[in-house]
């Protein structure tokens, strides 16, 4: 393909909006992140715990370098259509492969993963030739080439062994983003190239926080319809909505409406980027754990709580709390009180909880949430609507 014809896959200048092809494609993480509940689920310890973060960061990693690929080129182009439909099948196998990846379908998972990298990238590099994005797509293609090592090692491990080579594996795919890909002879990926288009990044952050209270909604029903209708159970399931529809509510408050302006504002539009990728990450943490804590809810309301139960209940919406804090502070350079303060409840409730059925746990966060949705639309009404302004933006 010549330098012009490459030129053709690219997005146009001005073009931000997120397309239809990029809806398609995050339907399949709906289902990955119902598998990464379910995984998790099973093993609500420590080891099961480490082992759901590194398969969300690989989960994450396959969703935001697509969307990287999105914003660089055209989605409307059959070329990067195909490209991405074959990433999503990539990441379907992976969700299928994923609650028993530290199990007997590690070499599945793994292979998934290290193909859907490799391979996007070995057709970026054959498709640009003569472009100078081609570097980009060869020092991807070398570094997710060294990571691969770990990756398929840790599928032929064992226990432990495959949590720690893979845990390297999920080091190095972050870390070579974090310092621009440095690769022998090429260099490092300018900052002109990455990720830092405002509108774009800021509408595919949005969706994708969408599609997990998606699963959170989808896991909450399915449970529902596995247990019946019990009143405790009814009960437990429209506490479990609102905590739903509470996480909605406070993402979306100010920062969630402002984050494409911030990004537009921003003095390095490509670190700030990264920022809100990882403070979404948080976040969608913080969801699945919620949806654990949901399953458990209404399956057994009135059961007796355990410390590994309490810290999914409570927990999930702490560490949606503390990513959302985190994301506030990239888009005003300031948190407002009643991140930490919630946070604060959820930790002195936690004691208490243990003693309690999980009905009535799962009350207590829904309450918490409750108290920061209403603290911010009491601030709304106090304070004028603040433009965005991120550290390093003189206000």
């Amino acid at each position: 393909m010549t330098s012009s014809r490459a030129s053709g896959l690219l997005r146009r200048p001005g073009d931000p909006r997120a397309t239809y092809l990029e809806l398609f494609f995050d339907l399949a993480f709906v289902f990955a992140l119902a598998q990464l509940s379910y995984a998790l689920l099973q093993d609500l310890a420590w080891s099961g715990a480490f082992q759901a973060l590194v398969l969300l960061l690989a989960v994450w990693w396959v969703w935001f370098t697509t969307a990287w690929i999105t914003e660089l080129f055209d989605p409307q182009r059959p070329a990067i259509q195909v490209l991405a439909i074959a990433i999503m099948i990539g990441a379907l196998v992976m969700a299928v492969a994923l609650p028993d990846a530290f199990g007997e379908q590690g070499l599945i998972f793994a292979g998934a993963y290290v193909a859907v990298h490799v391979g996007r990238d070995l057709f970026l590099v054959i498709a640009l030739r003569g472009h100078e994005l081609r570097r980009s797509s060869l020092r991807g293609l070398f570094w997710f080439g060294v990571s691969a090592l770990p990756w398929i090692a840790g599928a032929f491990a064992h226990g432990t062994a495959r949590g720690t080579l893979w845990a390297v594996a999920v080091v190095l795919d972050y870390a070579a983003y974090v310092f621009r890909h440095p690769t022998p002879g090429i260099g490092r990926t300018p900052t002109a190239q990455l990720p830092s288009v405002a509108e774009h990044l800021a509408e595919r952050y949005r969706q994708f926080f969408i599609i997990a209270l998606g699963e959170l909604i989808l896991v909450t029903g399915l449970t529902l319809r596995d247990t019946g209708f019990a009143a405790h159970r009814a009960a437990a399931f429209i506490t479990s909505i609102a905590i739903t529809v509470l996480l909605w509510r406070i993402y979306i408050y100010r920062a969630g409406e402002l984050l494409s302006p911030a990004i537009a504002a921003a003095a390095d539009r490509a670190r700030l980027a990264r920022s809100v990728s990882y403070t979404h990450l948080a976040m969608v943490a913080g969801i699945v754990f919620t949806a654990v804590g949901a399953e458990l809810v209404i399956a057994h309301p009135l059961g007796h709580g355990t410390p590994a139960w309490v810290a999914v209940m409570l927990g999930g919406p702490a560490l949606f709390l503390a990513g959302r804090a985190a994301f506030e502070y990239t888009v005003f350079a300031h948190v407002s009180p009643g991140r930490p303060i919630g946070l604060l409840a959820l930790a002195a409730l936690a004691p208490v909880m243990r003693h309690v059925p999980p009905l009535l746990s799962g009350v207590a966060a829904a309450a918490v949430l409750a108290g920061v949705a209403l603290s911010d639309t009491a601030r709304a009404r106090r304070r004028p609507a603040e433009p965005p302004s991120p550290p390093g933006v003189p206000g």
